[in-house]
């Protein structure tokens, strides 16, 4: 499909993987086969593991802070140069509307460098602490601020370039290297991000290494090498616990940014009317693939019927299918078993409650692995579908009795990553917001969604911020030199 996507960036050079192998990358809307990535094995990841470590170890990368930012707004210029190229990789390995490459899916992440470039020319990598006397001794101390290391970014299929871009960026903001190993089913923004890099910019040999495999079980490598400090991981919770645990045998750092069955909460002095197909919108957009998608809508009980109709109708409008076509803000999931596994939702949800709208295999299109927009309701909130990420387009309808039963309701899954408040009293909505144990909350349409804000989760959803200053942070390690303010006055 594109050169970009051919080769693994390991010590600086585009290579093959050792062995030589390759692995199919296919379009989910065609099933056609794009193209072949090179399969990485563990040799591989050895190699792009010693590169990441010697150029830690003994370049200058964690300490030039202003050639860390010249590189990187090289990446951006280069990224932007490429953009044509970029967004028909999107487009046919994720599947992703063409529509979003405008947005989050491409163009967004690509300013997002202008966050960290702009960030490292403000950030106060050292600051003093008052002189404090210890002991009849006076002495002085400074707080650093210093990268973490060798870093192991380990990315999923939904939003590959975005996410590539997020960990990426902000670990080599920080100081620190990257090694980089993509979902399968989305290799090529990866690799692609490798030869730009590679080709464009000053990044010295091993502050950035790509590698591509069919095996997610070479991520296992990333988290348990004992040369790799820090592993973040965006990915389900499931993945995300089984990193963790891996991590835990050299005590890494961890940053995980893990599942949501997020609450959208609408009190009964909102407007229906106004609020709920935006929600269907939200829902159905990529197909449901996001985390800190609102895929559970909580109503008063006697405004029940009422909202699900509205929703109802709202999704029975939306275009989905080819997503080259700009008109469609849904295209297919990433793969056949995705498909399946929303299937067996759809299939729970007609035997636990009522399916109001699709649920079943669509009918549509011959190939590609396309699922219908779905609507459920009148089902237990503790049931599997209104309890588990089902990542696909669907969203369950729930009732509560008043405020606390709402809170109740919206608070209880495993998960905190997202969730939203609507209410025409703004102290009401706000009340219930702050209350919430979520990473972000969106009060009566509010936008989170920005890079100097600061994204995360509670509880299940994961541990760490991407994007805000905590993004940089989360890539830095904190140390405190002291030494005697008198001895160094009489030297």
């Amino acid at each position: 499909m594109t050169s970009l996507g051919e080769r693994l960036l390991v010590d600086g050079e585009l290579v093959a993987a050792g062995s030589g192998r390759t692995f199919d990358n296919v379009n989910p809307a065609t099933e056609e086969v794009i193209g072949a990535a090179p399969d990485a094995d563990a040799t591989d990841v050895e190699k792009a593991v010693g590169a990441a470590r010697r150029a830690f170890d003994t370049g200058t990368w964690s300490t030039d802070v202003e050639f860390r930012r010249h590189c990187l707004t090289q990446l951006r210029d280069a990224l932007r140069a490429n953009v044509e190229e970029l967004r028909s990789i999107v487009v046919a390995e994720a599947g992703s509307p063409v529509s979003l490459t405008g947005a989050i899916q491409l163009e967004g992440p690509i300013g997002f460098i202008d966050h960290y470039v702009d960030l490292l020319g403000s950030y106060e990598f050292e600051r003093p602490l008052p002189e404090k006397e210890f002991y009849g001794t006076a002495t002085s101390r400074v707080v650093r601020r210093e990268a973490a290391g060798v870093v192991g970014a380990i990315t999923p299929w939904n939003y590959p370039f975005y996410l590539n871009i997020a960990k990426s960026a902000a670990a080599l903001a920080a100081g620190c290297t990257v090694v980089l190993k993509p979902a399968p089913d989305t290799p090529f923004s990866a690799l692609a991000l490798g030869a730009i890099a590679a080709g464009h910019t000053d990044l010295p040999a091993g502050v950035l290494n790509v590698v591509s495999t069919a095996d997610n079980a070479v991520a296992q490598i990333l988290a348990t090498h004992p040369d790799v400090d820090h592993v973040t991981l965006t990915g389900s919770t499931g993945t995300g616990r089984t990193v963790m645990g891996a991590a835990s045998e050299t005590v890494k750092r961890v940053t995980l940014e893990l599942g949501g069955k997020s609450a959208a909460v609408v009190l009964d002095d909102a407007d229906l009317t106004q609020i709920v197909p935006g929600l269907a919108l939200g829902v159905c957009v990529h197909a449901g693939q996001g985390c800190a998608a609102l895929t559970r809508l909580l109503v008063p009980r006697h405004k029940l019927d009422e909202a699900v109709g509205i929703l109802e109708a709202a999704m029975r409008q939306m275009p989905w299918g080819d997503p080259a076509d700009p008109g469609n803000v849904m295209g297919p999931v990433i793969n056949a078993a995705q498909r399946d596994k929303v299937l067996s939702y759809y299939r729970a949800a007609a035997r636990e409650g009522r399916v109001v709208l699709g649920g079943k295999p669509q009918d549509r299109f011959e190939r590609g692995y396309y699922v219908e927009p779905t609507l459920i309701t009148d089902i237990d909130p503790k049931s599997s579908v209104a309890q588990d990420e089902i990542f696909g387009p669907a969203i369950v309808v729930l009732p509560f009795d008043d405020d606390e039963d709402a809170l109740r309701i919206a608070e209880n899954t495993i998960f905190g990553l997202s969730g939203a408040v609507h209410s025409a009293d703004f102290d009401r909505a706000m009340g219930l917001a702050r209350r919430m144990r979520t990473g972000t909350v969106g009060v009566n349409g509010g936008m989170w969604f920005d890079v100097q804000s600061p994204f995360g989760g509670y509880k299940q959803s994961g541990l760490g911020r991407e994007w805000g200053t905590e993004g940089l942070e989360d890539f830095l390690e904190t140390k405190t030199i002291a030494w005697p303010t008198a001895r160094t006055k009489e030297s």
